[in-house]
């Protein structure tokens, strides 16, 4: 089967063509200082938002995501997941954003953002590009069928929780105006794993939507994160923070215990160098104009 619409391949070849110039005059020790929500942490590169990591993987995958972050001081991103779950995952004490399904039955939103509410956590999210099977049709994931959002479904939302409500699957700058008229706290560009073939990869769109933004909501990226070069290339042209997925799911299997922390500071040491080479001091002193978009020799 032809790869040539892979939105991965395409995500990955987009970020590989991206280059940087060096600013070494003036540079100092970069410093990782990150905020996000008020809550401080370690780095802004974060866990993607996994599902089911017991069932796919093996017991205990789950928690061995969760101990990870925490010990590399890190923020937790997780996915779908039944109540007990999410509070065996809090329970490691790090701070956790829950993303939730486009469930048809809305209540259940509304259900798991309270319950997000009464464990604390950081905050919740909405995985919008997942209400089609592959025939267009619902989809339905592990039972549960899904539907696509409204905008003011979206927005009766947001004014439900104190807690930021974050858009996952955005990857279009009409969703992205539409996410936030409707109070959405965050934006995280992603085209899900592929979800559909031939999908702009999020890089290309991050710096307009990054702009119609007006530094009010932070904009993350998804896909293709792999390495601390990856991270500063988003994190230079705007995002707020990326997220790793697919990687840490590698790194657990090869170590349960270490694998995901050991992996996070390897790609945190990684975005440092590339910080300290670039003048990029500080992540306020992200600079766009260090990234080249100019088409080079492979």
């Amino acid at each position: 089967m032809s790869d040539i619409g892979n939105s991965n391949r395409i995500a990955r070849e987009y970020l590989d063509s991206l280059r940087i110039e060096t600013r070494y005059m003036d540079s100092e020790n970069p410093i990782l200082d990150f905020e996000l929500y008020g809550t401080k942490a370690a780095m802004p590169i974060m866990t993607a938002a996994l599902s089911h990591l017991d069932h796919f993987m093996y017991p205990g995958a789950a928690e061995a995501l969760a101990k990870g972050a925490k010990e590399a001081g890190a923020i937790l991103w997780y996915g779908m997941a039944e109540e007990e779950e999410i509070e065996r995952l809090a329970a490691f004490g790090g701070p956790m954003i829950e993303i939730i399904k486009p469930y048809a039955n809305r209540d259940i939103i509304f259900r798991k953002i309270e319950h997000a509410e009464k464990l604390g956590l950081l905050a919740v999210g909405i995985d919008i590009d997942h209400p089609f099977a592959d025939d267009g049709s619902p989809d339905n994931v592990s039972g549960y069928e899904m539907r696509a959002m409204t905008t003011g479904e979206l927005r009766e939302i947001c004014q439900s929780t104190g807690l930021p409500v974050i858009i996952k699957g955005v990857l279009s700058t009409k969703d992205a105006d539409k996410c936030l008229n409707a109070g959405a706290r965050g934006l995280v560009l992603s085209h899900h794993n592929n979800r559909i073939e031939y999908a702009i990869p999020p890089l290309a769109l991050l710096p307009e939507i990054v702009e119609m933004t007006y530094g009010q909501a932070p904009v993350f990226v998804d896909c293709e994160i792999k390495t601390g070069m990856d991270a500063f290339k988003a994190l230079a042209l705007g995002a707020k923070g990326v997220c790793i997925g697919r990687p840490l799911m590698t790194a657990i299997k090869q170590d349960e215990q270490n694998g995901v922390r050991d992996y996070l500071v390897k790609v945190t040491n990684e975005l440092k160098k590339a910080m300290a080479y670039t003048g990029c001091t500080t992540l306020e002193k992200m600079d766009p104009t260090v990234i080249h978009t100019d088409s080079f020799p492979q």
